[in-house]
């Protein structure tokens, strides 16, 4: 490990570094759809992409954000998961074939967790619309509250017209985009998200089955949302865990739904195939002594805050190495805790990651005598 010292306090570079040239020599499956994204769920890298960025009807994968709205609601105790919400006329199937519904009778109503499953499970319309109707007075409104949100995660190529994912001008959202969706759902809704690889709900005695086929064929796949329209195309937002990395997948306009099963299950493959997360440095890792200035004691310990973990391409395992970069000029008093620096993470003569370095005990300040001494002993070096 090679030490440094500088003022400069440095930031996690993961994601410019992994949107560079560092994984060029790897080849992404070529895949017949609109749009894929492959992302890592811990560091939002992209492993692998094609039209990521171009807004295409999102089909049903809209109703994420509804869902993903409807569980903030839970969460933040607003609606609690029994309360009662109507199915309006303008929300409701009026027994429809033609369009995915929950079935909720008209003018009846229906508990807001019942409404999430309907949502997530059945891809309900009319689900979508009644929360929506009810978090915000109109469907309209809630759009509004879409859009809102999506800025807020960093959806930078999305606008949502409607809550359902139906056909409708200017309904658009990225596969990148959708990916940063389902990252949020994992992370901020991680009490609902297991309703997610739920196979199957009932409601109204009408069980329908969970779209997403890979449910039912890889036990490490759980969630998130399918969808299609004429417009779309096949589409499907999916995540897999296994070991401790979890992988993100969108596929955008392929053929059928086979089509977006396989296409999903060979992105996840790439992606365990041929990345991992490494561990650096653990958290509490010591990294040496670091010289403190006009302290009772003369250096004081230091330890990493958290643990140093990176993503990195395979064959790159044995290029990882450490730097620790401390503060110039640390002066006592220091508090047990305090940021003396930053241990970085190299890959291939790139920083990727960093985490603090901090001090791992109190360090008094000297008295007059000793100060005024140490400050005499710099000047006389400062002559030289």
């Amino acid at each position: 490990m090679t030490i440094f010292t500088k003022k400069t306090r440095f930031a996690c570079l993961m994601m410019g570094f992994y949107a560079g040239t560092s994984f060029a020599n790897i080849t992404p499956p070529v895949l017949d759809n609109t749009a894929y994204v492959l992302m890592d769920y811990d560091t939002g890298a992209v492993l692998a992409q094609n039209n990521a960025d171009k807004p295409l009807p999102p089909a049903s994968l809209t109703k994420m954000m509804t869902s993903y709205l409807l569980e903030q609601k839970l969460l933040s105790g607003e609606l609690s998961e029994d309360t009662k919400i109507k199915m309006s006329e303008s929300a409701w199937c009026r027994g429809s074939s033609s369009e995915s519904c929950m079935f909720v009778p008209v003018g009846q109503s229906a508990t807001a967790i019942d409404l999430l499953r309907g949502i997530i499970i059945q891809s309900g319309n009319d689900a979508s619309r009644a929360v929506a109707e009810h978090i915000s007075g109109s469907e309209k409104a809630f759009v509004s509250l879409m859009n809102d949100e999506a800025v807020k995660i960093g959806m930078t190529n999305t606008n949502f017209a409607n809550s359902t994912g139906l056909p409708a001008t200017n309904h658009r959202a990225s596969a990148k985009d959708l990916a940063i969706l389902a990252r949020t759902i994992i992370k901020n809704s991680d009490k609902y998200y297991t309703i997610y690889a739920e196979k199957e709900f009932a409601y109204n005695n009408i069980k329908q089955t969970n779209r997403n086929s890979l449910l039912f064929t890889d036990a490490t796949v759980d969630g998130l949302k399918t969808g299609y329209t004429s417009e779309s195309g096949y589409s499907m937002t999916a995540s897999s865990k296994r070991g401790d990395m979890r992988l993100i997948t969108v596929v955008l306009g392929a053929k059928n739904e086979k089509a977006r099963a396989d296409q999903t299950g060979e992105l996840l493959k790439f992606g365990f195939d041929n990345f991992e997360h490494a561990v650096v440095a653990p958290k509490d890792q010591v990294a040496g002594n670091v010289p403190v200035k006009f302290g009772q004691h003369q250096t004081v310990q230091v330890q990493t805050a958290d643990t140093l973990k990176v993503l990195i391409a395979k064959s790159q395992k044995s290029s990882i190495s450490s730097i620790s970069k401390y503060n110039d000029n640390i002066v006592a008093p220091i508090k047990k805790g305090q940021e003396l620096g930053q241990m970085l993470a190299v890959v291939e003569g790139q920083t990727v990651a960093s985490v603090p370095i901090v001090a791992t005990t109190d360090v008094a300040q000297a008295g007059f005598v000793s100060r005024a001494w140490e400050r005499l002993m710099d000047w006389v070096k400062g002559l030289f």
